[in-house]
């Protein structure tokens, strides 16, 4: 009965107009902003101005390798943070020798609590540092159920100090400085799994939905401050840790890292490069959100099939040559 009335009628067909204008101007808005972005250079900006370091946790292997290398070949000088002294040190060489840059390193695991902390901010001390990003991350060797993966309970640390509590206090570390100076830019690897829900790799996506949260909160505290904190929500790269080759879907880390250093100035949350960000539009705007999860739970159950069953072949291979 309600549709007889022509006032009811009238009003959803206001309503109907409202939100499909509403959507169609949210959409043009993302489209042309990628368009600046990824091809008119409107976010690009001027990192050197921030300061004269750019400090890079991670940094021996993908994502974080290629954030040392474009950033070294902008000519910043880097602190490079990761667990490996002695790749730390060639990795140091090569970019001071390729560059011509002054670089420091810092030989430090994340899966530690509190007790680096206090030798990192040492380091650091005294140095203008105008660019952090906040790389280092550890994810699950296989998508597992939460009963099997939560019982290893220093495996389920590790990941929450490398992946939450790495972020926060590097932030913490060098953002007073920032403040102090008016500018600075910091860069969080959030991962699309911190965006969307993932199942089977449930302590990996909490921690990444951490980072962005925090990152996107930071950047509403800091950004008239002239301080820029980025949420970098990246889905396939090859990397060790996605175990992928290079593909049109999983860009190299240098391919990826290029596209992304783009958007510094234009996208305070992005996937990271032109693909990523169509993907990210289609998985958390178009697809209804049930429906998704449960693609999901079957991708990450039909990995899971495999890996185990790998291992189970490797086993049965190491077992043949003990007899």
């Amino acid at each position: 009965m309600i549709f007889k009335d022509e006032k009811c009628n009238t009003f959803f067909q206001y309503l109907g107009l409202l939100v499909f204008g509403y959507t169609v101007i949210k959409t043009s808005l993302r489209l042309f902003n990628n368009i600046g972005t990824f091809f008119l250079g409107i976010g690009s900006v001027n990192l050197k101005k921030y300061g004269s370091w750019a400090v890079v946790t991670g940094c021996t292997d993908g994502i974080g390798k290629a954030y040392a290398e474009k950033l070294a070949k902008l000519g910043l000088n880097l602190v490079l943070i990761s667990r490996t002294e002695e790749k730390l040190r060639n990795q140091a060489n090569e970019l001071k020798e390729k560059y011509s840059i002054e670089t420091k390193i810092i030989a430090a695991d994340f899966t530690e609590q509190s007790s680096i902390y206090s030798h990192i901010k040492q380091e650091l001390n005294g140095l203008d540092i105008g660019v952090l990003v906040n790389n280092v991350g550890v994810s699950y060797s296989h998508p597992e159920f939460f009963d099997v993966f939560g019982q290893n309970e220093k495996t389920v640390s590790d990941m929450i100090n490398c992946n939450i509590t790495s972020v926060t206090k590097m932030s913490a570390i060098v953002l007073p400085g920032m403040v102090e100076k008016r500018k600075g830019v910091i860069i969080n690897n959030a991962s699309a799994s911190g965006r969307i829900p993932c199942p089977l790799l449930t302590v990996y996506s909490a921690s990444k939905a951490y980072v962005d949260f925090f990152s996107r909160a930071l950047n509403q505290e800091y950004k008239t401050k002239g301080i820029i904190v980025q949420s970098l929500c990246p889905y396939f790269v090859s990397t060790k840790l996605s175990a992928m080759k290079k593909s049109f879907q999983a860009p190299s880390p240098n391919e990826y890292v290029s596209n992304a250093l783009a958007t510094i100035g234009s996208q305070s949350v992005t996937n990271g490069c032109l693909l990523h960000n169509l993907q990210g539009w289609l998985y958390e705007d178009v697809i209804p959100g049930s429906l998704f999860e449960k693609i999901q739970l079957n991708m990450m159950l039909g990995t899971r099939a495999r890996a185990l069953k790998k291992a189970k072949r490797l086993q049965e291979q190491q077992n043949q040559k003990k007899d």
